[in-house]
């Protein structure tokens, strides 16, 4: 099986799409510079999969720590062949406050990652990438559910990097046809891996609903700020489209089966095509858990939408690839990790 390199490697995504990758067969590089992650990770990807991860600690701005990763693919593998590229800061609100930041690192790292891969491929040999895109490439949608070819925007400078990330890719596939690119625009990853031993591991305040929830349950935040109960949805509250972190790693692993298979770039989204709500989302972790979560209305937060979720049609038919797991499977698997974990990685 082809060698696959992950950067952001021991992040939340890819921690667990480095597991679905080895469970199907295939070899494994990481890169990562604990910027926002543990390395503790490392040393439960060994427990899990009973192999010591081949990893390089490193900053994927770095032409020379790139280079050391794909100098250790091509020792133990005979070469990476595919690039899976996490590694981004990710945080809306810490985006618009650090913009520099943000343009700097994420579409930095993309270009030093693939001029890293064209290094290292040999010139008559693909170059694949899997880009870790993100739903937020859609701004406020105008139609649901969200298709690949609707109206692409902005709102805030981390949708602006995924955006330009997807627009230098597809540069790059116009000047040579080498370049193949599967762009996954992701909805929200929630969940955690079904042995609680890998999970999410924010760090401060969380930015996304799951994990703020999850710390409510497990006692470490008094209760849930819930921001707008007068939106166009059949509670008031925010809908959002939810997907299990085990069935979006899936989805890469049949994203990159595609690109060797198959030889074509693509863009999917993976969503599960169904909302929940934010009240739907407390009270299914109330079930979870068997703890209360209590509740505090405030005001809608400025560019917040009603609702969004995908439609995963197109996943489906060019992958192959469905989610599989409900909001039940997401908050079983969360309470599972945040209640064996209350602080994380870290204790």
């Amino acid at each position: 099986m082809p060698c696959i390199l992950l950067t952001g490697a021991t992040g939340y995504i890819a921690s667990h799409t480095w597991l679905a990758l080895l469970e199907a067969g295939w070899d494994v590089v990481g890169i990562d510079n604990f910027c926002n992650s543990s390395p503790r990770v490392l040393e439960r990807l060994a427990e899990l999969s009973g192999r010591v991860p081949s990893f390089v600690e490193g900053d994927v701005r770095d032409a020379q720590s790139l280079d050391r990763a794909f100098a250790l693919g091509q020792q133990r593998w005979g070469g990476v062949q595919a690039v899976v590229h996490f590694a981004a800061l990710k945080a809306v609100g810490e985006s618009t406050e650090k913009p520099l930041e943000y343009f700097a690192n994420n579409i930095g790292g993309l270009v030093a990652t693939c001029q890293a891969l064209q290094r290292h491929t040999a010139a008559d040999q693909p170059l694949r990438m899997v880009f870790s895109s993100s739903a937020t490439v859609y701004g406020k949608p105008e139609q649901l559910p969200i298709r690949e070819d609707a109206p692409l925007s902005a709102t805030n400078p981390y949708g602006a990097t995924k955006l330009m990330g997807e627009q230098i890719l597809a540069e790059l596939q116009r000047c040579d046809a080498r370049w193949l690119i599967a762009s996954l625009r992701y909805f929200n990853p929630v969940g955690a891996h079904p042995s609680g031993r890998i999970g999410e591991d924010p760090r401060g305040v969380p930015n996304n609903l799951m994990p703020y929830v999850a710390q409510v349950a497990v006692g470490q935040r008094e209760r849930l700020n819930v921001f707008g109960q007068d939106y166009d949805t059949p509670d008031g509250t925010g809908v959002r489209d939810y997907i299990h972190i085990c069935d979006l790693a899936d989805g890469h692993v049949a994203a990159l089966r595609h690109l060797f298979e198959q030889g074509r770039s693509l863009t999917v989204n993976l969503g599960t095509g169904r909302g929940y709500s934010v009240l739907e989302v407390a009270r299914a972790y109330e079930k979870a858990s068997g703890r209360e979560v209590p509740l505090h209305f405030a005001p809608r937060r400025p560019g917040d939408v009603d609702a969004c979720y995908a439609d995963p049609t197109l996943a489906a038919q060019a992958l192959g690839w469905r989610a599989r797991r409900d909001i039940d499977d997401m908050c079983a698997d969360s309470w599972r990790w945040q209640s064996q974990n209350p602080r994380g990685f870290n204790g």
